[in-house]
């Protein structure tokens, strides 16, 4: 299985700025942009805690996406 994070997407449908995301979780604006781009293979709980927090969002199935057929 594997988790994909729809943060590109949501901070389209917000109109904010991977910049503005770093600032209101105190993420490191570099781990904001790998988690957009998709390239992070680990992400913390916190950080997803942090960011959907800041997006207002209470379901997480808005923000990960889970490929349950995909290769491991």
């Amino acid at each position: 299985m594997i988790v994909k994070l729809k943060l590109a997407e949501l901070l389209d449908r917000k109109d904010m700025s991977q910049k503005e995301l770093a600032e209101l979780t105190g993420i490191r604006p570099s781990a904001i942009s790998e988690l957009c781009r998709g390239i992070k293979e680990r992400v913390q709980l916190d950080h997803l805690s942090r960011i959907a927090t800041a997006l207002n969002i209470t379901d997480i199935r808005e923000l990960i996406d889970l490929d349950e057929d995909a290769d491991e």
